[in-house]
């Protein structure tokens, strides 16, 4: 990779009443943006900085986005050392910025629920960056695409299906500025130093998050009309070792047809499918993209085969055989059928029978000369309702196969040795990783950490793991119900999914302001006012007669009704995404 092609990682922010100007440390060239014209320009330095001083240090420039009435600048201001990957360093974002281009008390009035969400938005773990090296892009993926002579900018060259600030970033462009422009990727990464028979080598693993239907848990399911899944994950694990890189990827992502989750209160809210849509057309067109990017495609599904999931698990079965295509193949998997009562140890039969397009499938192995070995000839694609927890457990298994596979063709491990039974230590770490990689995951999309990660991190299923599993199941309940359409919300505006227009407020009212009907209000209050009147009735009485009895009936039938009706109506006390109503976003 030429060192002109690099992004600038360390620069002076200088605010003047007219303009932002960008000063790399150690270059002979400025990016001004002016804050009135908005006019975007990369100049030689001469006499600009004249007399100015610095208002602060950054490590990037992240975008800009336009609000109500007034535009903002995203500066990267802290970064966080992860590690060395193909010879580049790999960061994640500590801190930021949001800097309007012309302040007044009146627009930061407007906007402070915009720019809420997108603080919310930049607030989520983790967001990952390099200034050499395109975290978008697989190891292969890289290498298909070399070019010999002068390549494009870092942003330019990436896989915009996992930039996360594309949007912003292309919102203020002029010609040279690619070294000014740094994508930004959502997702996990993890670099390792490890050692097994006395061999040292790098072992690592980068999970790619979408930007194409991203969003939360329960609003976004499923597949939109281009076939495009919500939570679509691509997770590469990559070895480094004495001038060789392989690379073994594995994708997730929602059953890819038109379905709904959508919150009610429910514990568990059915799945259902959305009337009215072709699921032949959209599954087509989204294993056509994964035949595009990865090859051969098996589908690994792990619902559940009967009860409410069994309709997503047969309408799948049928859609795959409608597609008849001999490079998409089915495998379904009840897992929690197959491993009820602890009986994890059957996962292995689903392995084994993805052994031998496992073998056939390989993995990417090249010399950092660029002399090719072998390439990946195809990709497993494993899904569960949420593309969560599950998954996790089952990628984490095929990934360790994998290993064992690489490092005994590298001459790491002996032949016929198994990568978990050379060295506790290195077992330790990947199995620790995979548990990461999961709560990370899951925290990103549906607010808390995965479950099942015990038998991630210790190889079996423990009670504790089971208590802490319940314990994140009811945060994500309280999530997904009561806090998650706002978070919808600022992935949308910080996509560029919503276009805020300046008219709001003045011409049309203003998406964020959704009036409640009176149930919100009255079955709420009704049922604080039961609880606190039974409790006080129960707790304080001069004796126990029959009046106090009557009291305690009538207000715990108070408590009965109000709590009926909260369920009842359950859909009226949830929060729900403001910019795009529930029915244009599902049909988007």
């Amino acid at each position: 990779m030429e060192g002109e092609n690099d992004v600038y990682d360390d620069m002076n922010l200088y605010i003047t009443q007219e303009n932002f100007i960008v000063e790399p440390n150690g270059q002979d060239e400025l990016l001004v943006i002016g804050r009135l014209d908005k006019v975007t320009r990369v100049q030689p330095k001469t006499s600009q900085l004249i007399n100015q001083r610095p208002t602060r240090r950054i490590c990037g420039i992240l975008g800009t986005i336009h609000l109500l009435s007034c535009d903002y600048l995203l500066v990267a201001t802290h970064r966080i050392f992860v590690g060395v990957l193909n010879n580049a360093i790999v960061w994640r974002l500590a801190g930021y910025d949001i800097i309007p281009y012309i302040p007044n008390a009146i627009q930061r009035s407007e906007n402070s629920s915009f720019l809420k969400m997108l603080r919310q938005t930049l607030d989520t773990k983790f967001y990952y960056f390099s200034y050499r090296y395109d975290l978008t892009q697989s190891l292969q993926r890289q290498h298909e695409n070399k070019v010999p002579k002068v390549m494009p900018g870092l942003l330019q060259r990436s896989d915009e299906r996992f930039v996360w600030n594309r949007y912003v970033l292309e919102q203020f462009k002029c010609n040279n500025m690619q070294r000014f422009q740094l994508p930004i990727m959502q997702g996990f990464v993890s670099i390792n130093q490890v050692q097994i028979n006395g061999q040292t080598f790098f072992w690592s693993i980068v999970s790619r998050r979408s930007v194409q239907r991203a969003g939360t848990r329960l609003f976004c399911r499923g597949s939109n009309d281009l076939g495009q899944v919500a939570n679509f994950v691509e997770t590469e694990q990559i070895v480094e070792f004495n001038g060789q890189r392989t690379s073994f990827v594995q994708t997730r992502g929602s059953i890819p047809f038109q379905w709904q989750q959508l919150p009610t209160l429910r514990y568990s809210p059915k799945p259902r499918l959305t009337p009215g849509k072709d699921y032949l057309a959209a599954c087509t067109a989204h294993f056509n993209a994964q035949l595009k990017y990865y090859g051969k495609v098996v589908a690994i599904n792990l619902i559940n085969q009967k009860g409410v999931e069994g309709e997503l698990e047969a309408t799948f079965a049928r859609l795959v055989r409608e597609l008849n295509n001999p490079a998409v193949r089915y495998e379904a998997f009840d897992f929690h059928h197959e491993c009820r009562k602890m009986r994890w140890n059957r996962l292995n039969i689903l392995i084994d029978r993805l052994a031998y397009e496992q073998d056939s499938f390989g993995f990417f192995h090249a010399f950092d000369n660029g002399t090719l070995v072998s390439s990946q000839q195809g990709v497993f694609r494993t899904n569960c309702i949420d593309c969560l927890d599950r998954t996790n457990v089952v990628q984490s298994m095929l990934a360790r196969r994998s290993l064992t596979a690489v490092l005994q063709k590298l001459g790491v491990l002996h032949i016929g040795q198994m990568v978990e039974n050379a060295s506790t230590s290195f077992e330790t770490i990947f199995k620790g990783v995979w548990a990461d990689n999961a709560d990370l995951v899951s925290l990103q999309y549906s607010g808390t950490g995965a479950l099942k990660t015990d038998f991630t991190r210790t190889g079996k299923r423990t009670k504790a793991g089971a208590l802490n599993d319940g314990k994140n199941s009811l945060v994500r309940y309280y999530l997904n119900n009561f806090a998650d359409g706002r978070r919808q919300d600022g992935i949308d505006l910080f996509l560029g999914n919503y276009i805020v227009n300046d008219s709001e407020n003045i011409i049309q009212a203003t998406p964020l302001e959704t009036p409640r009907g009176w149930r919100y209000y009255m079955f709420p209050s009704v049922l604080l006012i039961a609880v606190a009147m039974f409790f006080a009735t129960m707790t304080y009485p001069s004796e126990f007669n029959t009046e106090n009895l009557l009291f305690m009936l009538f207000w715990g039938a108070m408590i009965a009704v109000s709590a009926t009706g909260i369920l009842h109506y359950g859909v009226e006390f949830v929060q729900w995404p403001q910019l795009f109503p529930v029915t244009s976003f599902h049909s988007a």
